[in-house]
């Protein structure tokens, strides 16, 4: 059976494929292979530049050429690597000779012995996959998280003055304000994005063991520590991790994934929070032309795309929790663990944009319902007993609280009437009574906050 969206075992290459396919670019095997060239393309032109004293008359022009070899990959490209590599039985050796045999057809073969130079596999794994991983969340990543962002910042201050009942443990609370509640996820991605910002992309480069064994002992007088930090940085725009093993250790790594973790549990906060009040009718939800909300009730429109963001946004946190938790750990200077783990990055990448994806396309459908939010606040006057008891306490008026406490906890409905009824009754001045009849649910709602 040929592999196409309606085959493909994974959900992310089958039914979401159109979704996804940008992220191809960055995780998918040919993009492995490409992103292993681009770095060993540039590691021979850093030697270049150094320069190595077998290559100091080597032709800058020539530069340009190399650097198409990655920049026109092809799939036959790396069809050709993959031919290779089922000799070999090693990946990276198959881009050597890749390159290599590219630069034979360049005429530039006699320097080729400096492909690889020095190097082991994981100087170029560990380096190209944070330079693609990089590359796919400055690029697909943070536009879609910012626009969602973006997208609720401004319904915060659309929904700013809209008062709303409150619910803490599923009670009716004190009222609050529903783009203040937007706003709480507004500032909660703001602040884990702070967070993200600080966390580097890091790789390890140096040698078999990361001590530059082989650099050294062929050229002892050349700063090789200097060498590795200036290539990452200015070449692949990586920090390097000065003391590793053969293998990056994968912290900032794990710290990155975790901090992605947390921003999807604050989307999926949101998602939950978003059905809930969906199903209190204080959002509607646009009816698109043709779609079928049950297969057996006509009536239903269903909340899909937050059940859609929940589920997917689920799945990116338990393999990124793994990732986090795994990739740190190695047994002794390397095990192979960390290589077949790194492959599944793009999976859990891939479950968060479309989690994004489905928040936008939900949040795009939402119609405020103004008469079910007022409906709720009518129906609870209770809620307004903290706000009498409190100015009661300020005015010296014995047992507040209790008094409250009596009135509310009757089976009796609280309503304006009884409210106001219960203030006309309350030894104090009239004075003191207007102001705590000025106060309902509809305007017992804090302060403003942004």
């Amino acid at each position: 059976m040929n592999l196409t969206a309606l085959t493909a075992i994974s959900p992310i290459d089958g039914r979401y494929r159109n979704q996804v396919a940008p992220l191809a670019a960055y995780f998918s095997e040919f993009a492995l292979i490409r992103y292993r060239l681009l770095v060993e393309v540039e590691y021979f032109i850093s030697l270049c530049e150094l320069p190595l004293p077998q290559l100091k008359d080597f032709d800058s022009n020539l530069y340009a050429g190399m650097r198409k070899i990655y920049e026109d990959f092809s799939l036959e490209d790396a069809q050709a690597i993959k031919d290779t590599e089922k000799v070999t039985n090693h990946d990276v050796k198959a881009v050597e000779y890749f390159l290599k045999d590219k630069l034979e057809k360049l005429g530039i073969g006699e320097t080729k012995e400096f492909v690889h130079f020095g190097l082991t596999s994981q100087d170029i794994n560990n380096t190209a996959i944070p330079v693609s991983l990089q590359e796919a969340v400055q690029k697909e990543y943070l536009p879609l998280l910012n626009q969602v962002k973006e997208t609720l910042a401004t319904l915060a201050v659309e929904w700013k003055e809209i008062p709303m009942l409150a619910h803490t443990h599923g009670q009716p609370a004190s009222p609050t304000r529903l783009g203040k509640e937007i706003q709480v996820f507004v500032e909660r991605l703001e602040q884990q994005l702070l967070l993200f910002n600080q966390i580097p992309f890091a790789g390890k480069f140096g040698g078999a063991t990361g001590n530059f064994n082989a650099h050294f002992v062929a050229y002892p007088s050349i700063n090789w520590i200097n060498f590795g930090n200036k290539f990452l940085q200015d070449k692949l725009n990586l920090k390097r991790s000065q003391v590793t093993t053969q293998i990056e250790h994968y912290d900032h790594l794990a710290a990155l994934f975790d901090n992605i973790k947390r921003i999807n549990t604050i989307l999926m906060d949101f998602a939950r929070d978003i059905w809930q009040y969906i199903s209190m009718g204080y959002f509607k939800q646009k009816i698109k032309e043709g779609e079928i909300g049950s297969s057996a009730m006509p009536h239903k429109v269903n909340p899909i795309d937050f059940e859609n963001a929940e589920g997917n946004l689920g799945m990116a946190n338990a393999i990124f929790a793994y990732l986090s938790e795994k990739l740190p750990i190695s047994r002794l200077q390397r095990d192979l663990t960390d290589s077949t783990v790194l492959r599944n990055i793009g999976v859990p990448i891939s479950h968060s944009l479309l989690a994004l994806r489905s928040l936008e396309k939900g949040i795009g459908k939402l119609q405020l319902n103004r008469e079910a939010l007022n409906n709720d606040l009518e129906e609870n006057w209770a809620v307004v007993a903290e706000a009498i008891q409190t100015v009661l306490r300020r005015e010296a008026y014995p047992a507040p609280y209790e008094a409250l406490k009596a009135l509310t906890r009757t089976n009796l409905k609280i309503t304006e009437a009884s409210i106001k009824e219960f203030i006309n009754a309350l030894d104090v001045p009239d004075e003191i009574k207007d102001e705590l009849k000025l106060i309902s649910p509809f305007t017992f709602t804090g302060i403003t906050l942004y």
